[in-house]
């Protein structure tokens, strides 16, 4: 039998314990030791059968227990510290408070960001995450809290979330997508004043309009919005929408995104209208899934019903001065491209953005590049038109993407393409073993200072067989903790429990342990380290120095590539001759994830560079003491300094695959055998490996501060929240600022054709230079219509190839010197000669206006 409706029934606290609800519903318990210590208190076997989730665990408890605790004066002691510290933390001053306290008008920061992703990983308990991208968003809400940003994060609830994977008798993935009861989450309604749920909608093509509630999940001091669409009146196909994160066709992610950058703007709207919270005004998309929200934006400008209505230019400039959009895809196929005819039909006349022309809406991301499609809509092409700032999330990756995304500025060189770097960074208090963080406090150093350099490097002070032996713990932990995992994993593949015995002596925790658990598309290479399965064979066998793996993945439902990748190694690690040194784990989760990191001794990454955008786990891992053995890619490329881990060699260029994947593995090999393995064993009189402790107090003290999420969004407050900020106010105060400049750069782009470098002369160096010597430089140029107020000239200089390219580019500015008829100048400048070697330079013209973000941001330029 089914039942006809379904709803939860919350438990009712006594009194005494209504502050464990109170608890239960800030996810801050999820990063806070101590208030997870209360939750434990309340029952010990609950919590851990409920898989550490408050609201569970309050809703199956005993009335007899909350009595007892109830009546309990070293409980309700304990809570109410508890109580009391989130409290402080809610509304104390944090950083963002002091540094505003500080900053002057113009270095105020934004009032209030909304932050867009399509899934966040907070919690286990909370399954609105794939992987990376969402896991890198809850660090970044985390973080935020913690430093008190004003961030509110707009999401989705999926009801089925992304899926639970198990593996079939063969190893072969298998999905299944749980029923999530938004009533058992730590999440509640936004209603309005009268009681009633609040509600966006939008309207659809050739039906009624999608409605969708609003959950606010609370993440420290940060909101969380997220959508539902499983809403009474709502036709089947609608409450679809928000069904499963990634799923279904081009139409269903369509209106998904179109969900979540439309809807998420209205969602904010109300959230502010109700709740009185801050308006935002800086708007940040996490990938190009929310970039929808920049057409909202300018419909709410050309249709408003309060205040001027403007034309769609003018919208644009506004929007886009308080728009942030970070790519995280270092691969074309990673970014969405819909049929433009599906994007006409859903953004037409009466569509999603009514008075926003829908030829406006096709331009923003039409592929008009040499090599684009023009037949398709891209997502990643819009987030940049509709953002003034952008970023890759590592050094590296600023580079990648900068080459990716070339032709949408092609008069310019790969290196001033306007996409910079903000490397990623993890959230502290997530990821690192208390007992990490117990060595560094137990010297003195305090986690809640903003001196992290400080906290890190006390743990220079811990006596090494002190350091060696919290390892040890942690490592024994992972152990048991794969044990039941691997054990629940055989029993669903069909085993009976008379023949598992053998799990009982599996993994070993004086083992040199290795990681390996990501996402499983092909370029992160799960397999490469079965390029010679019997090498590795001996090397988790060697009789004095073996190694143990730990692997965990997940591969897309639709990506029967990766599935096959986790077959063979599933495959491989089921041979009874190596299955007790290598595993397997299926269900890669925040709570899989968080004994794992922690218990590793090495955390392997192998991707074919540079593919790897950033990948956190690696950053994870070091901050618990892990050494990272990995491809110089993502963060591994900048932070690398050759004692805190290992880099595995790797062959760019090569033009075949398989010989670069042979020469790649090898090298890993040789590394595993001859450098990790040899030092992890070289122990002491004491049984401590005095070279390996030593490496990982260097790995925390080179890497803790930077692989932080508080740099990160430090980082993103300083070189993006705030210009954007100060941009949108110039240009917001009464809209003069944003129409002076669309029509700055009408009048600059229709003018440009005639701006012309005419003629360059230089004097002061002879026919043989040296180092020291001064070049003048004098410059003739044409403006036509455009005076030299628009535009900047530039002396280029720097080093020449054999082909006459400019390299290592220093750019001077010329000054006007002379005047002439017909819209003529003379621009005059000198530079030194500094360097020995070959040298060159020419003349260029760029526009200029002080509400640029960047030289290029026109995409026009006049070369001599």
């Amino acid at each position: 039998m089914r039942a006809i409706r379904r709803f939860t029934v919350r438990p009712v606290l006594p009194p005494a314990l209504e502050a464990l609800g109170v608890l239960a519903l800030n996810l801050r318990w999820s990063w806070h030791p101590e208030t997870q210590d209360v939750f434990e208190e309340v029952d010990p076997a609950l919590w851990e059968s409920t898989g550490h989730d408050p609201v569970g665990l309050l809703g199956a408890v005993g009335r007899t227990r909350l009595e007892e605790l109830a009546a309990d004066e070293g409980f309700r002691e304990r809570l109410a510290v508890a109580a009391s510290d989130l409290e402080s933390y809610l509304t104390g001053e944090r950083w963002y408070q002091r540094v505003a306290a500080r900053a002057g008008d113009g270095e105020r920061g934004p009032a209030a960001i909304g932050y867009f992703s399509p899934e966040f990983g907070i919690t286990a308990v909370l399954p609105q995450y794939s992987g990376g991208l969402g896991i890198l968003a809850g660090d970044h809400l985390k973080a935020a809290s913690d430093l008190g940003v004003p961030i509110v994060g707009v999401g989705l609830l999926y009801r089925h979330g992304y899926f639970e994977q198990s593996l079939s008798r063969e190893g072969w993935q298998q999905e299944t997508y749980p029923l999530l009861d938004p009533d058992g989450l730590p999440i509640s309604l936004l209603r309005e004043a009268d009681g009633s749920r609040a509600t966006i909608s939008i309207a659809m093509p050739g039906g009624p309009d999608l409605v969708a509630r609003i959950w606010v999940a609370s993440v420290g001091r940060v909101p969380l919005l997220m959508l539902d669409t499983d809403v009474e009146g709502n036709p089947e196909h609608y409450v679809d929408v928000t069904d499963r994160l990634y799923g279904g066709n081009s139409e269903h992610r369509l209106r998904q995104e179109m969900l979540l950058g439309v809807g998420g703007v209205r969602a904010l709207r109300a959230f502010s209208r109700i709740t009185g919270h801050p308006v935002p005004e800086v708007f940040h998309t996490n990938e190009g899934h929310a970039g929808f929200l920049g057409i909202e934006r300018i419909r709410e400008l050309t249709v408003a019903e309060s205040g001027p209505r403007l034309d769609f230019a003018t919208a644009l400039e506004v929007s886009r001065a308080s728009t942030v959009f970070t790519t995280h895809t270092p691969v074309p196929a990673g970014i969405d491209r819909f049929p433009r005819t599906l994007v006409e039909q859903y953004f037409g006349e009466s569509g999603a953005t009514p008075g926003v022309p829908i030829e406006k809406v096709l331009a923003l991301g039409t592929e008009d590049y040499d090599g684009g499609d023009a037949s398709v809509f891209n997502m990643a092409v819009m987030g940049f038109r509709l953002a003034q700032r952008a970023n890759g999330v590592s050094i590296l990756h600023g580079e990648v993407s900068r080459g990716m995304f070339n032709g949408l500025w092609p008069a310019f060189d790969e290196a001033e393409v306007p996409i910079g770097s903000i490397t990623n960074g993890v959230h502290a208090p997530t990821w690192v073993a208390r007992e990490v963080i117990g060595l560094a406090e137990s010297q003195g150093a305090d986690s809640e200072s903003d001196d992290t350099d400080a906290f890190w490097s006390a743990v220079d002070k811990v006596p090494s067989a002190e350091v060696w032996s919290t390892k040890r713990r942690l490592r024994e932990r992972l152990v048991v903790d794969a044990r039941k995992r691997l054990r629940r994993s055989w029993e669903k593949r069909g085993s009976a429990k008379a023949e598992l015995a053998w799990i009982d002596s599996a993994l070993d925790p004086d083992v040199l342990t290795i990681g390996f658990a990501r996402r499983v598309p092909s370029y992160k290479r799960l397999t490469l380290m079965l390029r010679d399965p019997a090498r590795l064979k001996r090397l988790l066998l060697d009789p004095e120095r073996p190694i143990q793996l730990v692997i965990a993945g997940k591969s897309h439902p639709a990506d029967d590539g990766g599935k096959k990748l986790i077959q063979e190694m599933v495959r491989f690690a089921d041979d009874p001759e190596v299955r007790h040194r290598i595993v397997f784990l299926p269900n890669y989760d925040i709570a899989m994830a968080q004994p794992l990191y922690p218990g590793c001794d090495v955390w392997l990454n192998n991707p074919l560079r540079p593919y790897e955008a950033c990948g956190t786990s690696g950053m994870k891992a070091a901050l618990n003491g892990g050494l990272n053995l990995s491809i110089l890619d993502g963060w591994w490329d900048e932070w690398y300094d050759g004692e805190n881990g290992w880099a595995i060699p790797s062959a760019d260029g090569l033009d075949d695959p398989d010989r670069r994947d042979d020469l790649e593995a090898t090298a890993l090999y040789e590394l595993l055998e001859n450098e990790v393995a040899p030092r992890f064993y070289d122990v002491d009189a004491d049984g401590v490996p005095t070279r390996w402790v030593e490496m990982l107090r260097h790995t925390l003290k080179s890497l803790g501060s930077k692989v932080l999420a508080t740099r990160m969004v430090r980082d993103y407050t300083k070189q993006l929240y705030t210009p954007a900020a100060t941009n949108a106010r110039l240009l917001n105060s009464d809209y003069e600022g944003a129409r002076d400049l669309a029509a700055w750069k009408q009048r600059v782009k229709a003018g440009w054709a005639d701006v012309r470098v005419e003629y360059v002369e230089s004097s002061g160096v002879g026919d043989a230079p040296e180092v020291g010597a001064h070049l003048d430089v004098r410059a003739f140029v044409s403006l036509g219509e455009l005076s030299p107020d628009d535009v900047a000239v530039q002396l280029v200089h720097g080093r020449t190839d054999a082909d006459d390219r400019l390299t290592d580019t220093v750019i001077e500015p010329l000054a006007v010197a002379e005047t002439y008829d017909g819209g003529r100048y003379r621009f005059d400048g000198a530079v030194t000669l500094d360097h020995s070697g070959s040298f060159g330079y020419t003349v260029r013209v760029i526009p200029r206006n002080a509400l640029l973000a960047s030289d290029a941001e026109l995409g026009v330029v006049t070369m001599a």
